[in-house]
């Protein structure tokens, strides 16, 4: 555990350098109570450890991984808007304390942040807009062109997760100084990572008990949301199965690469193995 914990800190030490700097004041209140109010932080980690597999040091990768971060965060303010969802990890959602209005700037702001941390890599800025384009575009479609079958279902996780899982290990190769192969074939696997937890997402939430998930459950259901408990037959024991055949195909996807650190290489593994698994 001190092997991912020491790089847990390097994430969360950034990140709240970060928060420190943001001004004016209300703003820096609003990013805070977003950003620093807890989550896993599994993309800035797989920022870091695809940088360390791929050869490099974590520290190279930390501002690409806290910017990985701030994207999701910001893409969080806006789904509790849309689902009106008051509950985030376990506090008020940035609408419920702040307001809509100022709930809106902060995703600005996180958005700012994220971008300035990327900026002075064009390979980075590239990778995190193709990933905003996608988000966008699977934001939009779970809007206006709900998916009605496990194959559009599965579209729509590509985008709407998979794609920023893509861009965070993608980011962490191209710290790394990887070969156009080895960012690929990393991106491939965390987008399938990314696919199986939406999926496992989806299936908690209409299942599991929202004390023990730290936010609202049936929140699919209530909103007509597009999960693969709604738009498909499957049941959720089926949903679990397609949520390992990703994680599969994930770790394939990492085989093909010669990574550097077996250590970082192992966790990778194991974060494959854990989505599908996962009970918060």
């Amino acid at each position: 555990m001190e092997f991912l914990e020491r790089r847990q800190s390097l994430v969360e030490d950034r990140l709240g350098a970060v928060v420190d700097g943001v001004e004016p004041s209300e703003l820096e209140d609003e990013v805070r109570h977003v950003a620093l109010s807890g989550g896993k932080r599994v993309r800035p980690m797989v920022t870091l450890l695809a940088c360390e597999a791929a050869g490099g040091d974590a520290e190279d990768a930390v501002d690409f991984g806290v910017g990985v971060e701030l994207v999701h965060n910001a893409s969080l303010v806006i789904d509790d808007i849309i689902d009106r969802s008051d509950v985030r990890r376990g506090v008020d959602s940035s609408w419920a304390k702040y307001g809509y209005g100022p709930a809106i700037v902060s995703s600005d702001g996180l958005l700012g942040e994220a971008f300035a941390l990327f900026s002075a890599s064009p390979a980075a800025m590239q990778v995190v807009a193709e990933a905003m384009v996608e988000l966008g575009e699977g934001e939009a479609t779970e809007l206006v062109a709900k998916p009605t079958n496990e194959a559009e279902y599965m579209e729509l996780a590509r985008r709407k997760t998979g794609a920023l899982f893509r861009a965070a290990a993608e980011l962490g190769a191209i710290a790394a100084d990887a070969d156009p192969f080895a960012v690929e074939a990393f991106g491939e696997y965390a987008e399938r990572v990314g696919v199986a937890f939406q999926i496992r997402d989806d299936v908690l939430d209409a299942t599991a008990d929202a004390e023990d998930l730290g936010k609202p459950t049936g929140l699919d259901a209530e909103m007509d949301r597009p999960s693969v408990v709604q738009v498909t037959d499957l049941t959720p024991e089926e949903a679990n199965e397609r949520a390992r055949e990703e994680a599969d195909r994930a770790l394939a996807a990492l085989d093909r690469v010669d990574t550097e650190d077996t250590q970082a290489r192992e966790y990778l593994r194991d974060l494959a193995r854990f989505v599908v698994v996962r009970e918060r």
